[in-house]
């Protein structure tokens, strides 16, 4: 059959047969080996639990704030392997979970909080530069586009907002022509583009390239060493490991997705799972079909959006749409993959690019994303000072993590600092119920958020509720 007469299912099926179920980004000969587990007792100033971006920059800017402080990191299982080696590689300025719902949430503080984005972005920027981080970062910046007509107006309108505002930050507004003209998509309506707020990278090599930076500083990291409990132990703190124990002044938690050692914390956030596809490398006729020179990251601007972006090796990562939340909101291995979700999106990538008819994919993957019910992060202290922790990025951890790095360091400190003085530092999002009531809510609004998607974004009255409650669910 010739590929213009084959059905969307004959052709995700092909377009998927050779798809290995592995992130790409971690499916790599460079990959570092992993550093030794923790066997016997250690002590120390700073002790970091979590090896992903959260983790990983609190180590290093605790070592960079002072060299002679004696910090260790434990990590379950290797560095990067979970949300900081899975994710599409957008690295953004925004703190907010973008320039909306910082406006919705935030209003007063929204211009230091873009401003605090943009600086902590700039910081980013110059660490891959002074450690050398190979992680293919590039300045490209990111296009929503619309993808329906009711999409073009939002767009418009959020575009007119934020420059009367003074917080658009050189965005510029893209007819169906001007979008087109930079990727090539027929279902592109409209687009913002964000020039500089948006950086491309290869998570994985950052988070390696952090790991190797921590230990040029002297951290200690150990691997395959999840800490399983956390108490107090004269003046500081113990965690406990499989084979081992850490005595620590104060410890910083970038957890994240996984159980908090802080049990308190577990209701605020619940874990979502998020699935992409990776292509084969674009010959260079596929390449000039769509264009893409500028190389932005793109999101369309549905409820159920998309997220794709192309690679320093021209393959295109095309993940999104689905958000699952496992009943009872457990983080399992068997989550990672889904079938069903793989197809679709593969469906959904042939609509938008046609003219790649043929083009296959080599991996599928998926991973646990920390949801809040704000989206954003949120952070707080226990045991009276000497524990810290962030939590709740809601997929937009890359760049959100080094600010909440700063943040923990700031609390463990007792600082108050332009940071820790924010109210969206010092507040909380609303916990989730227990089940099944969270299961029911989060099923519910997911239905409403499709349903609003197919009826020119029209809100019923169960999200207009939530809107009100300032809560809600971020597919």
């Amino acid at each position: 059959m010739a590929p213009s007469a084959m059905t969307p299912k004959n052709r995700w099926t092909t377009a998927l047969a050779d798809a290995q179920p592995v992130a790409y980004w971690l499916d790599d000969p460079g990959k570092p080996r992993a550093e030794p587990a923790l066997t016997g007792a250690e002590s120390c100033d700073l002790l970091v639990v979590g090896g992903g971006y959260s983790g990983l920059w609190t180590a290093l800017i605790a070592k960079e704030r002072d060299p002679r402080r004696d910090v260790v990191l434990l990590e379950g299982r290797e560095v990067g392997w979970a949300a900081s080696g899975r994710n599409g590689g957008f690295c953004a300025a925004s703190l907010t979970h973008g320039l909306a719902n910082g406006l919705a949430r935030w209003p007063g503080e929204i211009e230091q909080l873009e401003q605090l984005g943009a600086r902590n972005l700039d910081a980013i920027e110059e660490a891959v530069a002074r450690y050398a981080i190979d992680c293919d970062f590039e300045r490209t910046g990111e296009i929503d586009v619309a993808t329906e007509p009711h999409q073009v107006e939002e767009l418009r309108e959020a575009h007119t907002e934020a420059q009367r505002l003074g917080l658009d930050g050189g965005t510029e507004f893209l007819d169906a022509d001007q979008v087109r003209a930079e990727v090539a998509s027929p279902t592109f309506l409209a687009g913002i583009w964000d020039r500089r707020g948006v950086a491309m990278l290869h998570p994985a090599k950052l988070a390696w390239g952090l790991k190797a930076a921590c230990l040029s500083l002297g951290v200690r990291i150990y691997e395959h060493t999840p800490a399983t409990t956390l108490t107090q132990h004269g003046a500081g703190m113990a965690v406990r490991t499989p084979y081992g124990r850490v005595l620590a002044r104060q410890i910083a938690l970038g957890t994240n997705v996984f159980p908090s050692l802080v049990k308190r914390i577990r209701p605020y956030t619940v874990p979502v799972y998020d699935y992409a596809l990776m292509t084969e490398p674009l010959t260079e006729a596929q390449l000039d079909s769509i264009g893409w020179k500028n190389r932005q990251g793109i999101g369309d601007s549905a409820n159920q959006f998309h997220y794709f972006r192309i690679t320093a090796d021209h393959r295109i990562l095309w993940g999104g749409y689905d958000a699952i939340y496992p009943y009872g909101g457990k983080v399992r291995a068997e989550y990672d993959h889904r079938p069903e979700t793989y197809a679709k999106l593969a469906d959904h990538f042939f609509r938008c690019f046609p003219q790649l008819e043929g083009l296959r994919f080599t991996h599928s993957w998926g991973g646990a994303i920390d949801t809040c019910s704000r989206f954003s992060a949120f952070f707080g202290t226990a045991h009276s000072g000497k524990v810290a922790y962030a939590a709740g990025y809601t997929g937009l951890g890359v760049g959100a993590t080094r600010f909440g790095a700063d943040v923990m360091l700031d609390l463990l400190a007792g600082e108050r600092t332009e940071r820790t003085a924010l109210d969206m530092v010092r507040s909380k999002p609303l916990p989730f119920p227990p089940e099944p009531f969270a299961w029911t809510g989060i099923s519910l609004t997911k239905w409403s958020l499709a349903r609003a998607d197919a009826n020119g974004g029209r809100r019923n009255p169960w999200l207009k509720t939530l809107d009100r409650l300032g809560l809600g669910f971020d597919s």
